[in-house]
């Protein structure tokens, strides 16, 4: 299939790549990529990066702004479902593909490559390259191990053999600095750091392990930070010994919803995001909410989850 997708590459004139609302760095990652990719092997080609961006990550190649997209290829990656699409225009497109590593949720492309295996879209978007005539050189390595990096936290979740080969390939080939690189990535503001101190004093947990808190807009103008910002720490909170799952609600007034990250150490919880206009990975998922009652609601769900999980866990320990 990826020799496929090369092919509708190599046919189109003008391609556009999207990812999901809610930009983080492995969808931007994997997008321009992809971008840098194309427009070194078909310098001719038009090949845009399309969606809304984020200052944080301004250590990515800018996004393009494009208007018209007749007779153009979509290629989406790191995105499950169509509702979730950063794109305008989705049925003027005459072609559209499919890149991803979610759980399956719909099909809404003409051709769909999904393998909920690879760690991230951007392994996937390597073995696109390295599979085809592609162009991979230094500033596309960068690229793709910044969205590796990223989406599996230092390699701490949904990294296999394959991911650390990739990865060790890249590093080697092209001499990568992974102190500059990492530096990127993962540094923080003091203001954000601060937020992080916040959280972890307030944090409320279960009898059945669920950490949850509720940030919101005054908290987010206290510390002088963006909604995003307790998002992005969501990670920092992996290893807590009474915590098995863990949840962030976030209030955004500009965009009148409540934005919900969740990561877990054992109970699955993307069916739950995906009830409550989200979803996500087994183990690290995030949802939108209209209401405070319907965040409250959720995290009712998600203590059920893990109260089940802690009961299932119990009775394979007495077997």
């Amino acid at each position: 299939m990826l020799k496929e997708i090369y092919k509708k590459i190599e046919k189109f004139d003008t391609i556009v790549i999207a990812r999901h609302i809610g930009v983080d760095p492995d969808a931007l990652a994997s997008q321009m990529a992809l971008r840098e990719s194309i427009k070194k092997t078909f310098p001719q080609k038009k090949v845009y990066a399309v969606g809304t961006g984020s200052n944080k990550f301004n250590y990515f190649p800018k996004l393009d702004k494009v208007s018209e997209y007749q007779n153009a290829l979509l290629i989406v990656v790191d995105t499950p479902d169509k509702k979730r699409i950063d794109v305008t225009d989705f049925d003027q497109f005459a072609y559209r593909i499919k890149i991803d590593h979610h759980p399956y949720i719909e099909t809404f492309a003409d051709i769909e490559y999904i393998d909920d295996k690879a760690s991230s879209a951007s392994e996937i978007i390597y073995c696109l390259i390295d599979n085809t005539p592609l162009v991979l050189d230094y500033d596309v390595a960068k690229i793709i191990f910044l969205g590796i990096v990223s989406d599996t936290n230092r390699f701490l979740v949904n990294s296999s053999y394959k991911t650390f080969e990739i990865v060790s390939k890249l590093v080697a080939e092209f001499n990568l600095d992974l102190p500059e690189l990492y530096s990127n990535i993962f540094m923080r503001p003091l203001n954000e750091i601060r937020l992080q101190g916040y959280i972890s004093e307030n944090m409320k947990v279960s009898e059945n392990g669920l950490g949850s808190i509720k940030i919101s807009n005054d908290i987010i103008n206290k510390f002088g930070v963006d909604v995003g910002s307790s998002g992005n720490l969501i990670n920092n909170f992996n290893y807590i010994e009474e915590v098995i799952a863990w949840v962030i609600a976030s209030e955004d007034v500009k965009n009148n919803v409540i934005k919900i990250n969740i990561r877990s150490r054992g109970p699955i919880i993307n069916h739950v995001a995906e009830k409550h206009n989200g979803g996500g990975h087994a183990y690290a998922s995030g949802a939108k909410v209209s209401s405070i009652e319907e965040a409250d609601s959720l995290i009712e769900e998600l203590d059920e989850v893990c109260k089940l999980y802690l009961e299932n866990k119990g009775d394979k320990n007495e077997n």
